[in-house]
């Protein structure tokens, strides 16, 4: 419990488990809104279930109305998508297929890694308007759970609970102004730390190769121009304004260095290489342990 004699709302959610802290016990009526926040969201996002907007995309060309938030995502993601030269995309969802990371869960390569379809090929993302020309496999779970985060501490201030603390399963959002201590999980055992930070007011959040891994050397972070996951970075860390800022880069970091990233956006960041060195910004304020 982040700040003790809070009480805790736990839930899974968009395939991972959630759990919200406050400093009173939401009552049910609180709870079904919060829940309703995150089914409008996997029902639009979620490529692991047949009936969402994202499904329907995958087996059809068309005009796709997707919920709140959408602009700001794709706006993201565009802006990423360039400063990466198209290595973070949100079209690497067939890659990912393709490596056997899709419904099924079959963890089970279908062949040679597949390169994301070019973004000015197949899409038109304009605000809440999704345009493809192709079938295509959306996946914005680069920042999909970060923005999540976000609409569910934005649903619990219009409820009048300002305080709160928010983690998604290791991604942390923390409405302030109480800090928190936080361990950073070392990318090769679980069960020991490299540092510690301590989250403000603000968002922290990771990516690490050792999450969703599977196959001979297979993991959930591929380059959208090969298909094939990234080699040279095992985890990352950083602190943002929002939840899906920080996720976002999160991913980033594995393409790009922090210091190309700070040129469009303000926060702070921890990469950590497959060489075992390590890359860390001025604002970065946690200690790594020897």
């Amino acid at each position: 419990m982040p700040h003790p004699g809070w009480a805790a709302f736990s839930f899974d959610g968009i395939g991972t488990s959630w759990e919200i802290s406050t400093p009173g016990t939401l009552d049910g009526g609180q709870r079904r809104r919060l829940l309703d926040v995150v089914e409008e969201y996997d029902a639009a996002w979620s490529r692991f279930r047949t009936d969402s907007t994202v499904a329907l995309a995958a087996r059809e060309p068309g005009r796709f109305r997707m919920p709140e938030g959408a602009g700001a995502l794709g706006r993201l993601y565009r802006v990423l998508y360039r400063l990466t030269d198209g290595a973070m995309t949100p079209l690497i969802g067939g890659s990912l297929e393709q490596l056997g990371y899709g419904p099924g869960y079959s963890l089970r390569s279908r062949g040679i890694p597949l390169a994301a379809p070019r973004w000015d090929d197949v899409l038109d993302w304009q605000d809440a308007a999704v345009t493809t020309t192709a079938p295509v496999v959306l996946d914005v779970g680069a920042a999909g759970k970060g923005q999540l985060a976000d609409l569910l501490a934005a649903e619990l201030r219009s409820q009048g609970v300002s305080e709160h603390f928010i983690d998604a399963s290791g991604d942390l959002l923390n409405s302030g102004p109480a800090p928190v201590s936080v361990g950073l999980e070392h990318p090769y055992d679980p069960g020991r730390a490299i540092g510690m930070i301590s989250l403000g007011e603000g968002a922290l959040c990771a990516s690490a190769a050792n999450r969703r891994a599977w196959g001979d050397g297979l993991h959930h972070v591929l380059d959208g121009t090969t298909g094939t996951p990234v080699r040279t970075v095992v985890a990352t860390w950083t602190l943002a304004g929002n939840a899906m800022t920080a996720d976002a880069l999160a991913t980033a970091l594995f393409f790009v260095s922090g210091k190309a990233l700070e040129q469009d956006f303000e926060f702070s960041w921890l990469t950590v290489f497959s060489d075992g060195s390590a890359a860390y910004s001025a604002g970065f304020e946690g200690v790594l342990f020897e």
